[in-house]
């Protein structure tokens, strides 16, 4: 029996009693536009041309995305730079055959690169971090299976907490290792409330691998999420590009602003990191690739020639104006609200989705998002005169792979925290070690006085 059984009456008085009172919310709650231009007040902290506010500084990564010009502010291809080096500089310098997620989280968690000594301490660091609590599987994840998978690791991510003596202890040392240890056991948490939905709630076979010590992150967590533990080099080399490039973004997103934002209250680790898992759990945020599969399936079932760019374009066309799909009028994984020529991310990733699609025999899928990334921003640019840039953003193509790589859908957002809690983890060390105000932001009241 669920809540709603055993609550049947208190459940339907609650749905009729909001029923009836959600209309008095909106009509007090509701903010006219024209007192956020009065006022001057960005909706989302940004400007009208996409511009954000600055919250904060940090000396962890960096997004380049316009160049000045003789005083003009120029449109320019994208770069993300993570303390103080090239994004694609570091994925380039891993060579075909290395692992670069373990390299790369100990760049943005220490401020440097690591040398071979170093980097060979932190993986075996992360390797004895990659346990749980006894019994933790059993009495905390398989208790409450759910599809939101998300919720479920926020939940364990608060419980662990029970487990730790120095959970409230926000000292440096002691939070830099709850990162690392949150930081292991993130690919357990997610891929064990997976099995626990995919049994208890898909009647499916259940299977709990451990991870093993002389693997990589990206490697252990095909070998935990598949039946037989077996997987390709290609495969984990993919998704290990992946975590890389989902590690962190700037500071400036929103999960990673709620991590800075609750740190900076004095809380402990335990709860600044759920807190960015619940922002990151948004689909305006960590879901985006959900949207843009749900997308290609649609241009799948009515795009009959995948190399017919004028069918390609006449159906994407239909989806701008709202004629199709989902009739939101947007083309999913086009644009971003920082880049605008490219997005480094996804030029970077292309490459290793291109030789992911050989390897699977996905060619004909592949060229239909070549065809669709060539032709959209033409559309959207000439429909919505956008003329700064539009470009294929990253999410455009991390589902297809998470789909070449058997990752269940319910997976995709939980896979992205497993990377961004690296750049959550750097960010909380960075906000204690310059601990100062609250981050209070500031709200005008347009309240009328009724009295």
């Amino acid at each position: 029996m669920n809540y709603e059984e055993n609550n049947v009456g208190y459940v339907e008085n609650m749905f009729d009693y909001t029923e009836r009172t959600k209309k008095i919310c909106l009509e007090n709650d509701l903010i006219s536009d024209h007192l956020f231009e009065e006022y001057g007040v960005y909706r989302g902290l940004r400007d009208t041309n996409g511009k954000g506010v600055a919250t904060g500084l940090t000396n962890i990564s960096k997004i380049i995305s316009f160049q000045d010009v003789d005083g003009k502010k120029v449109p320019c291809d994208g770069q993300l730079w993570y303390r103080g080096y090239p994004v694609d500089l570091l994925i380039h310098e891993l060579g075909k055959d290395s692992f670069g997620f373990e390299s790369t989280a100990y760049l943005l968690l220490f401020g440097e690169r690591p040398d071979s000594a170093e980097l060979l301490e932190f993986r075996q660091i992360l390797a004895e971090c990659r346990n749980l609590p006894t019994n933790f599987t059993r009495d905390v994840i398989m208790k409450a299976p759910t599809r939101d998978i998300m919720n479920s690791m926020t939940r364990s991510i608060l419980t662990l907490a029970s487990y730790d003596d120095r959970a409230t202890d926000t000292e440096l040392g002691n939070s830099l290792r709850q990162c690392i240890q949150l930081i292991s056991t993130f690919p357990m948490l997610a891929v064990y409330a997976y099995h626990a939905y995919n049994h208890y709630e898909q009647d499916d076979s259940m299977y709990i691998h451990r991870p093993m010590h002389d693997l990589s992150t990206a490697e252990n967590l095909l070998l935990m999420l598949r039946p037989d533990r077996s997987y390709t080099k290609l495969e984990a080399k993919v998704l290990d590009i992946a975590l890389i490039l989902h590690m962190e973004h700037g500071g400036g997103n929103n999960s990673t602003f709620t991590t800075r934002v609750v740190t900076s209250s004095g809380s402990d680790t335990y709860s600044a990191i759920a807190a960015a898992m619940s922002s990151l759990k948004g689909p305006k945020h960590g879901g985006a690739n959900i949207k843009v599969m749900e997308m290609i399936e649609n241009i799948r079932d009515n795009v009959r020639d995948y190399g017919d760019k004028e069918e390609i374009a006449a159906y994407l066309s239909r989806m701008l104006d709202g004629e199709v799909f989902d009739r939101k009028g947007l083309i999913y994984g086009m644009g971003h609200a920082v880049y605008s020529l490219s997005d480094p991310r996804e030029r970077i990733f292309k490459k290793f989705v291109e030789m992911l699609a050989a390897e699977k025999h996905r060619e004909r899928d592949m060229m239909l998002y070549n065809n669709i990334e060539e032709i959209a921003p033409q559309i959207i640019a000439s429909k919505r005169r956008i003329f700064k840039g539009v470009s294929p953003n990253v999410d455009f193509y991390s589902g297809f792979v998470y789909q070449m790589l058997n990752i269940p859908v319910e997976l995709y957002t939980p896979i992205f925290a497993v990377a961004r809690i690296v750049g959550w983890s750097a960010h909380r060390l960075e906000e204690l070690v310059n601990a100062g105000k609250i981050i209070r932001p500031a709200y005008l009241s347009v309240m009328q006085e009724k009295v």
